[in-house]
């Protein structure tokens, strides 16, 4: 478990250890996958209680980062603009920004952003499993470069036996 829920625990060692055995062995390395299960599953751990943290996390997070939210959020906002506006007018200013950057701005951009951050953290996703698919192949072909050079080694240190 972490000891600061909320902090993602980095795998150093399995990391390291992953790393000299690749750099030791590159035939047998298999490049690796990260998931966001794997990355949930390090935020919160797996226990119960982790695993409701992730799941109500998830929930507000994903009803609070729809352009529904925003939109609802406007309305909310707008509920108390006629007597922001009024008290503007009067000349209380403060009341008008106060509405504008605290009743409007804070509610409604909240969820647009979670909207876009979600749409480019989903690239990123699409982008780095391309990548990772890549890399795969890229790992297979040079494992089989390997073994072509290490027989044409073989060959040429007993060119008699073959």
């Amino acid at each position: 478990m972490n000891e600061h829920p909320g902090e993602l625990k980095r795998p150093t060692k399995q990391h390291e250890e992953a790393l000299v055995a690749a750099r030791t062995s590159p035939t047998k390395h298999v490049p690796r996958l990260v998931t966001n299960h794997q990355v949930r599953s390090q935020m919160h751990g797996t226990s119960g209680v982790g695993r409701f943290n992730n799941w109500l996390a998830l929930m507000i997070t994903r009803g609070v980062g729809t352009m529904w939210a925003g939109y609802l959020f406007v309305l909310i906002a707008l509920v108390s603009l006629p007597q922001a506006l009024s008290a503007f007018l009067a000349g209380d200013t403060v009341t008008g920004i106060t509405w504008l950057s605290q009743s409007f701005l804070q509610l409604v951009l909240l969820p647009v952003i979670m909207v876009g951050q979600r749409v480019i953290s989903e690239a990123q996703d699409l982008r780095a499993e391309a990548d990772h698919e890549t890399l795969t192949a890229l790992q297979r072909i040079n494992v089989q470069q390997l073994q072509i050079l290490e027989a044409l080694e073989r060959l040429q240190q007993h060119p008699a036996s073959h």
